[in-house]
């Protein structure tokens, strides 16, 4: 396999890039100048030396050394610590933070839970334990589960609807999901701001 054929096949596996989109990747950065692509390949290369994973939310942010092991969300004082957002992935964060209709805490639990699987050894169930009860001792109140309108975000929602019920049964949560605004196999990452407004306001 030559290297253009592995550099196709990293790019197939990236999510939602097809066979198609991912050769047109690789040929496209075969029209860049040098000083761009060993840019490229200096950036991948040292990403995770400048990326860290929020010991709170789970959530992955750019850091300095030195700097807070917690992201700009969940540092931020003025947050309301009353309502914790879990969502799949990080990047169903950022049309809600656009939307600029919901202030509380998030946790990303690190995917779905496929329909047809009981393996969720993928999820941060351990992580998503330790964020409820850090909140609960400021006054936790709700819990939103935010997943994606399909099979697997509605399996994901009743894991952790069970996980929370068998943990936390004793502690009156009120626990509600994204209502209507959101179509029927919608991702958050793709929502506009006015359907994340819609689908906060008429949660249930």
């Amino acid at each position: 396999m030559t290297n253009l054929d592995k550099l196709i096949r990293y790019f197939e596996d990236f999510p939602g890039i097809g066979a198609r989109q991912a050769r047109r990747f690789a040929f496209h950065i075969l029209t860049l100048p040098p000083q761009d692509t060993s840019e490229l390949a200096h950036l991948i290369a040292h990403l995770k030396q400048h990326v860290r994973q929020c010991e709170h939310c789970q959530r992955f942010f750019a850091y300095e050394h030195g700097t807070s092991a917690q992201c700009r969300i969940c540092s931020d004082p003025n947050r309301d610590h009353s309502k914790l957002m879990i969502v799949a992935k990080d990047t169903d964060i950022t049309p809600i933070e656009r939307a600029g209709a919901y202030d509380g805490l998030y946790f990303v639990l690190g995917g779905t839970l496929p329909l047809l699987s009981d393996q969720t050894n993928t999820l941060r169930t351990g992580a998503l334990r330790k964020s409820i009860d850090r909140q609960l001792q400021t006054d936790l109140q709700e819990i939103i589960l935010a997943f994606p309108v399909n099979p697997d975000g509605e399996n994901t929602a009743r894991f952790v609807l069970s996980l929370i019920d068998e943990h936390y049964a004793k502690q009156q949560l009120r626990i509600t999901q994204l209502g209507r605004g959101l179509s029927t196999g919608s991702e958050l990452e793709y929502a506009d701001p006015e359907t994340i407004k819609s689908a906060l306001k008429n949660r249930t």
